[in-house]
């Protein structure tokens, strides 16, 4: 097992070189072919990771529990409504005491303005490894789950000049995080795709991690554009990743930015969306979708869609993060 990375936190993949994620990608195939044959990885024996959810999940909390319980420890599933912080206590004071009863903490918190911050609070008081279960700038669990997917379907090495298409589509349901987009355009240039990012103009990212990921791509001979219309993005695209995602940069208000996103409704990925596409383009999303609105049933549920195989790369990718950081001194050898 690599010991480089070992205390390392996860906040954003794009702290992480490019030579350690190649690290992670290999450790996490490693893994699940283990776990396709039945052979345990007591890595982790008897080791603790708490898990600190301020919204809701459905595959980053089981993930990361049965990737614990799998590596041979435990994980703790904890709400601020179960702890002190629910009555005031501080990020710091948080990770200083849980970092002394375990050995990683993990903290899903979406908040706009507030999640990344107090990711930062807790690492910087933490003496054990923090992760980043999404925030509300990134979600680098999920971003290294697609782009695992990507690698198994094309070649690790069958990257170059493919073009990904990272698009917003149109969800009445509430409004989304910018975490996933913007974590994917900071990690697919780097491993040279073509990346287009498509958007109404209302909806535009950080504009400190779109020139971030434009940096990425300049130094990794990649492409990176932007376009306004749905259509012409999907041109001849290798990979879509249709998804939801509100329009925070141009308003706080959550109701102005619902009727904002109503104006598009159209931007919708079906089956004649996709027919634009080349003939091998994956679909791909990390759930759960907005059905009849983000995609169609026919597209979701079709041949050319990966989007249950990333999430199960996210247990992969997860439990080799786990195992590359969390690892004790009287752990298994892997």
């Amino acid at each position: 097992m690599d010991e480089r990375l070992r205390g390392r936190d996860f906040i954003t993949d794009a702290e992480w070189s490019v030579e350690e994620l190649e690290t992670l990608f290999s450790t996490a195939l490693a893994l699940k072919e283990k776990f396709r044959r039945g052979t345990l990885t007591p890595l982790l024996q008897n080791l603790t990771l708490f898990m600190l959810f301020f919204e809701q999940s459905t595959r980053t909390r089981n993930s990361f529990e049965a990737g614990m319980t799998q590596l041979g420890g435990h994980a703790h599933d904890l709400t601020p409504d179960k702890m002190q912080i629910s009555h005031g206590e501080t990020p710091f004071d948080t990770g200083s005491v849980l970092s002394r009863y375990g050995h990683a903490i993990g903290i899903r918190h979406c908040v706009w303005k507030q999640g990344n911050r107090y990711l930062r609070e807790v690492a910087a008081a933490a003496s054990v490894p923090v992760f980043n279960m999404q925030c509300d700038l990134y979600h680098p669990c999920q971003a290294t789950a697609d782009l695992l997917t990507v690698r198994e379907k094309f070649g690790a090495e069958g990257l170059r000049g493919r073009k990904f298409v990272v698009s917003w589509a149109y969800a009445p349901s509430y409004q989304k995080p910018m975490s996933v987009p913007q974590s994917l355009l900071l990690l697919m240039p780097r491993f040279g795709l073509d990346v287009v990012l498509a958007h109404p103009p209302e909806f535009d990212l950080v504009p400190e991690l779109v020139a971030q990921a434009r940096q990425f791509a300049r130094e990794s001979g990649s492409r990176f554009e932007i376009v306004h219309d749905m259509d012409a993005a999907f041109e001849g695209a290798h990979v879509v990743y249709p998804k939801s995602w509100g329009c925070m940069e141009t308003t706080s208000d959550l109701k102005e930015s619902a009727a904002v996103a109503a104006r598009y409704k159209s931007w919708i990925c079906d089956e004649r969306r996709l027919a634009l596409a080349a003939p091998e383009c994956l679909y791909m999303h990390c759930l759960p979708a907005d059905r009849g609105n983000e995609v169609t049933d026919a597209v979701i549920d079709g041949p050319q869609s990966v989007v249950f195989d990333e999430a199960e790369n996210r247990l992969h990718v997860q439990k080799a993060l786990m195992a590359l950081t969390m690892r004790g001194d009287k752990t298994g050898e892997f």
